[in-house]
């Protein structure tokens, strides 16, 4: 990826904006760019793990100065979540397969943009430490597989159960994000990590995107109509990627 078009890094910096804005590392947007730019997978599970790793990590500061987080919760899903994540990362699928499960999260990862409850939706229920846990299990063996954090597929779990609100799930996902991109990274490592020769840009650019982004999260409101234009990218990307 030396001769990177200035657009991909562009479409990066929005990525990075958004997703850390709502408490993502952006994995699902980074691998649905990737994808699209007909990078090899190898490639695009490291690079993802990597660039989740910094944004989500910038994300959670930014939540956790602002009180948005709850300990409680996180616990239970890291102690399961990050040997599987590890497991998850020295598996590696087939390229069809890849692409099909990576399709289906993206979609899924769209639904999260789209859907954007209100800040007490619904009544927070008591949490539940074994399904916590089963949770979190798998959650980590998927993350992973696929080279994600989990958010995308946390944040809507947390929400529709009632166990935080929108902005403490944020700052939950966001350092479950990181433990869990850390533990899949260290997974994949066993086999090798491959990356391009743009990386050092590639977390540069994250690393101003999810500053800014999860400033505005924490502190402002967030933009829904560029989120609903970035699930409406997700959808297409998934669609390349489900459709032969």
């Amino acid at each position: 990826m030396s001769d990177t078009p200035v657009l991909f890094f562009v479409a990066l910096l929005i990525i990075s904006a958004l997703y850390s804005s709502v408490g993502h590392g952006g994995a699902s947007g980074y691998l649905a760019l990737m994808a699209i730019c007909g990078i090899t997978p190898a490639v695009i599970k490291s690079t993802a793990l990597v660039l989740n790793l910094f944004v989500s990590l910038i994300a959670f500061i930014q939540y956790y100065k602002t009180g948005n987080f709850k300990w409680n919760l996180l616990i239970p899903l890291v102690i399961a979540s990050v040997p599987m994540a590890f497991l998850g990362g020295t598996i590696t699928l087939n390229g069809d397969v890849y692409k099909k499960i990576l399709g289906v999260l993206l979609v899924i990862a769209a639904f999260r943009f789209i859907y954007s409850p209100g800040k007490n939706s619904t009544p927070f229920i008591n949490v539940s430490i074994p399904l916590l846990l089963i949770i979190g299990a798998l959650i980590g063996l998927i993350s992973g597989m696929i080279g994600i954090g989990g958010g995308i597929i946390l944040t809507p779990i947390i929400l529709l159960l009632g166990w935080a609100d929108v902005k403490q799930t944020a700052g939950i996902s966001a350092l479950f994000i990181f433990v869990n991109s850390a533990a899949g990274l260290s997974g994949k490592a066993i086999h090798g990590i491959q990356f391009n020769n743009s990386m050092m840009l590639m977390i540069a650019i994250a690393l101003i995107g999810g500053f800014g982004g999860s400033y505005i999260g924490s502190r402002l409101l967030v933009q829904n109509t560029l989120k609903r234009v970035l699930a409406v990218v997700l959808v297409i990307a998934s669609i390349k990627l489900l459709l032969p």
